[in-house]
């Protein structure tokens, strides 16, 4: 039986049910000497409290996405089947655009908690040895004749830690905010891309990066999975029709890819992240010092040999996220953008959820792709190269009318 979704639930609560109504019935009927009355006595509060617990854990997993198997929650699954050393770029010398098509086979997702239209593949990496599922969302615009021929732009969303590739969907509410707004134009029609970022047997943390003989995570995101679905999807191929949002580890992700692949991605969500990796403790870039040195977004912005040209919307609040934002904020040079909000609410997905409309519409200004997009009644004001901050009223997309 699945960890997650309802009928595992619904078998805890019976099943804590029954360890409360037996020893109402037997506590009284329980024979033997003292000794045995009291060991049944004690093993059936135990039993108790030990179902009732089970039934709050299953209830948080299911609401926060930390858990998507048994293999997740008992650190028995690797999805890593090879790990060579990728090289710089990650790409192991490979021309990726000359690559095979990878045309991938797909399949409803059978869990409704993950909202109407998403589909879900295992994938097996070809240059990162990684391998999980992808679930995808197509937007309302994607199957209409008058889009036959246009190409999408793509976000591929990326849990925290531990966390479900399923977490967008089904604790964000992803397509359900953003379906009606694609529809009447106030956001771009972006293909939804969620990839398994939970590779590694015994619950570490990638920090997303390439570890060689490890795991090629940083490969398995942006070249795996971004060639598969252009393969798969009508999808824009170039970074200017790509971008990448996160959640807490995910956030540092979402900053860190978009640094240091800007001919990959051409903007970053990060909902409430970090900078050093070490914020993770079960990150395995953090325990080694060149790692974590390396793969902190903003040693790569200011050891970058050129400013990338990308743009990042980073959130937080004081001492979870907003700090780092700052920094990243006034570490940017022109082409790099960073916008900054503070938030409020502890670091909770009731924080982040009412952030997607907002963040998906600044998101529709940076990239390339279908246009649909009416300008919102909000703005953004840029106070100049890498400083641009909210105004009160919101947010404006610049949209482009690139069709790839």
């Amino acid at each position: 039986m699945s960890l997650t979704g309802t009928p595992f639930f619904v078998t805890t609560i019976v099943v804590a049910a029954l360890a409360v109504l037996v020893p109402l019935f037997l506590w009284h009927r329980v024979g033997g000497p003292a000794v045995v009355r009291g060991a049944v006595r004690l093993f059936m509060v135990v039993v108790a409290q030990a179902t009732a617990v089970l039934v709050v854990f299953v209830a948080v997993n299911n609401a926060n996405g930390l858990y998507d198997t048994w293999g997740d929650l008992l650190g028995t699954d690797s999805h890593v089947a090879a790990a060579p050393n990728l090289g710089a770029d990650g790409t192991g010398g490979r021309r990726i655009g000359e690559e095979p098509r990878i045309r991938q086979a797909f399949t409803p997702a059978a869990d409704p908690d993950l909202g109407t239209g998403v589909r879900v593949t295992q994938l097996t990496g070809r240059v990162s040895g990684a391998e999980g599922e992808v679930y995808v969302w197509l937007p309302p615009q994607y199957d209409e004749p008058a889009y036959r021929n246009k190409d999408f732009p793509v976000v591929e969303l990326l849990p925290g830690h531990p966390g479900s590739a399923r977490d967008w969907f089904t604790n964000l509410d992803v397509t359900e905010q953003l379906a009606p707004l694609m529809t009447g134009g106030e956001v771009k029609p972006f293909i939804l891309v969620a990839p398994r970022t939970a590779l590694l047997a015994g619950g570490q943390d990638t920090g997303c990066a390439n570890v060689p003989g490890i795991v090629n995570a940083d490969t398995w995101l942006s070249v795996d999975v971004r060639k598969m679905v252009t393969d798969t999807f009508r999808a824009l191929t170039g970074p200017d029709g790509w971008a990448v949002a996160g959640i807490s580890a995910g956030a540092h992700c979402s900053a860190k890819l978009a640094v240091e692949h800007p001919d990959r991605y051409r903007a970053a969500i990060a909902l409430s992240g970090y900078n050093d990796p070490a914020a993770e403790s079960d990150s395995i870039t953090a325990s080694d010092p060149v790692l974590r040195r390396e793969t902190d977004p903003l040693w790569m912005l200011t050891h970058a040999k050129h400013p990338p040209r990308t743009s990042l919307y980073l959130t937080g609040q004081p001492g979870d996220g907003y700090e780092d934002g700052l920094a990243l904020r006034a570490a940017a040079k022109a082409p790099t953008q960073v916008w900054v909000r503070r938030t409020g609410g502890g670091h909770l997905n009731v924080v982040w959820k009412p952030l997607v409309p907002r963040v998906f519409r600044w998101l529709s200004g940076q990239v390339s792709g279908v246009q649909t997009v009416k300008p919102p009644a909000t703005e953004l004001r840029n106070t100049g190269p890498g400083k641009a901050e909210p105004r009160t009223t919101g947010l404006r997309g610049a949209a482009t009318g690139h069709t790839g």
